[in-house]
């Protein structure tokens, strides 16, 4: 991505918030039925009895990034004002969709007070966007520091919001460190085989240091500048995501409890070995990326239940992070399946081989 090439970045993260919202507003997508009422009652429907500022601040929020980057993308082709109005009516409607559509969910309850949230955090993400997104995103220093640092590349921006999405399953409390692609728990299915103690401890510190490994070449791989350094940083980050994840969703006295001696010991192997890959040639690090994914995942699928996840879990009331459980673990659970076409079709250009 050279200087005067366009990035794809911003559709891109249009488009894949827009599936995000989609999955979260309509999960968990079971016992389908029509209840035979009129599905757009909800529309004149009265105050609900019962509302939290949570539960409004909560459908606003998550609107606005949509507005954001809507508006920031169709700056490119509107002025400020029309992309924002734009981006305002799209997410109206893409709420009103969701809205509508969750009358044949019995989990879900349409409501014309989170059809009106909704569309404000539209509006909000539409007025930021108009003002900053595309300043943000495509021009100005943040943007020219993305190009500074990202390999000039096809696939270079769908690498970074990998990356993104990979920091994300760091907030499921109830996967493995590192671990992702779990099939078993998407389809509910039954474990391969039974725990035993040191056994699991093994494949714990497998699982840790394939996964660390994967993740921490495919953050090399888009870096020319300062990669090593940053990529530490980012695996650092991670870190801190699953601490406070755990401390926010399991309470703080589980903020610590996943540093199990398998997690530790795979780390810091995973961390030995990502260093001393990333001083290969750009082949043998996108080669070794793919083996350490395909190892990773395979390891998840075929390691037992552990134990202490599951009482966790039995203990811990999702509540109203119900729906964002939901999306992380779908993005945990298909995130290398999405990393390993990338790194087949991740091309730098010519010149950028011998970085």
């Amino acid at each position: 991505m050279t200087n005067g090439a366009r990035s794809h970045l911003t559709p891109y993260l249009t488009g894949g918030y827009l599936l995000l919202v989609v999955y979260a507003s309509l999960y968990p997508l079971t016992g389908w039925r029509d209840s035979g009422g009129d599905p757009l009652a909800f529309l004149g429907a009265a105050w609900p009895r019962y509302t939290t500022a949570f539960d409004l601040a909560t459908n606003v929020l998550s609107y606005l990034p949509f507005g954001f980057f809507c508006t920031a993308a169709l700056r490119r082709r509107l002025t400020p004002l029309l992309a924002c109005a734009a981006a305002t009516a799209l997410g109206s409607g893409l709420s009103f969709a969701m809205e509508l559509t969750q009358n044949f969910l019995p989990s879900r309850v349409p409501s014309n007070l989170d059809l009106g949230c909704n569309a404000a955090g539209a509006l909000l993400g539409g007025l930021v966007g108009a003002r900053w997104g595309t300043h943000a995103l495509d021009e100005g220093r943040l943007a020219r520091w993305r190009r500074q640092i990202l390999v000039p590349a096809y696939g270079v921006d769908m690498g970074v919001l990998l990356i993104a999405a990979w920091l994300m399953t760091q907030l499921s409390p109830e996967t493995l460190l590192f671990g992702s692609g779990n099939l078993r728990q998407m389809l509910d299915l039954p474990p391969l085989q039974p725990f035993l103690p040191e056994r699991f401890a093994s494949l714990e510190a497998a699982i840790a240091a394939a996964g660390l490994l994967a993740a921490g070449l495919i953050a090399t791989l888009l870096l020319r500048r300062h990669a090593r350094l940053l990529t530490g940083a980012l695996l650092l980050l991670a870190l801190v995501i699953k601490v406070l994840a755990h401390a926010l969703l399991m309470g703080p006295a589980a903020a610590l409890a996943w540093i199990t001696p398998g997690n530790s010991l795979g780390a810091g192997i995973g961390l030995v070995l990502w260093w001393l890959a990333s001083f290969l040639v750009f082949p043998l690090q996108r080669a070794l990326a793919a083996l350490a994914l395909l190892i990773a995942t395979v390891m998840v699928n075929v390691a037992p239940e552990n134990p202490y996840l599951a009482n966790a879990l039995h203990i811990w009331n999702p509540g109203q992070f119900l729906n964002f459980n939901g999306l992380t673990r779908l993005i945990c659970s298909l995130w290398p399946f999405l990393a390993l076409p990338w790194l087949m079709i991740y091309r730098p250009k010519r010149n950028e081989l011998d970085y």
